[in-house]
């Protein structure tokens, strides 16, 4: 994710709490929708919900990573 961010990344994580928990949450969710679509029969509808939070973190994530690189 966001490979042109490895650095800031690395540099963020453990040392930026807001960034932390947003990054920690994208993860947790991604997680959380591989183990729902490896079972037979899942929710549809509840990971639909999950990947559009997920993707909201992502543009969270983003714009923190562009606002950080510009200081």
């Amino acid at each position: 994710m966001f490979t042109e961010y490895n650095a800031l990344i690395d540099s963020l994580k453990g040392k930026d709490i807001s960034f932390d928990r947003l990054y920690n949450k994208h993860n947790t969710l991604n997680t959380e929708i591989e183990k729902m679509t490896a079972k037979d029969g899942f929710d549809e509808v509840k990971i639909d919900q999950l990947k559009k939070e997920k993707l909201l973190l992502k543009d969270e994530i983003l714009a923190y990573l562009k606002n950080a690189a510009n200081k």
